[in-house]
């Protein structure tokens, strides 16, 4: 993740001007022990299938990335100067933990791991990403997911 101050005008202006809204109430989550959840990675690294269409810059959609999809066949399409790709290219699990997520399942130290798993464009205005966090939050819901890691890049 880039320094405010190290990234280059007009997109620093851009970043700081971006409204954060407020939110009236204090979420408050209860839930099992985590050796019984089933979790689901949200990625913001924009990941797509080898020969899928890279998301559009800015692109407020979102795509589901499902669990048996090959390792070597996931690409990450977010485009961003600020972005240091090094990680990525030697460990996927940088920006999609899929591999340490299984290991924790076979440990017993998680329930599960969700068939699919979701992702979107980061540096994109959170206001265009409404309808995408509705969406996975309610796929995530019917899926019985009932924790996520979060992968901003």
């Amino acid at each position: 993740m880039a320094r405010l101050e190290d990234i280059p005008e007009p997109t620093r202006t851009a970043v700081r001007e971006i409204p954060c809204p407020a939110f009236e109430t204090t979420p408050f989550v209860t839930g099992p022990r985590l050796s019984e959840r089933r979790v689901a990675i949200v990625s913001s690294a924009a990941l797509i299938h080898r020969g899928d269409k890279p998301f559009d810059f800015g692109s407020g959609e979102c795509r589901a990335v499902p669990s048996s999809w090959d390792t070597s066949d996931i690409l990450m399409s977010h485009v961003s100067i600020n972005h240091d790709r090094n990680g990525y290219r030697r460990d996927l699990n940088v920006l999609y933990p899929i591999d340490r997520l299984r290991e924790l399942a076979e440990e017993g130290v998680i329930g599960s791991v969700a068939d699919t798993h979701y992702t979107v464009m980061g540096s994109t205005d959170p206001a265009a990403m409404v309808d995408a966090a509705n969406s996975i939050a309610n796929a995530l819901h019917a899926d019985l997911v009932n924790a996520i890691v979060l992968c901003p890049v």
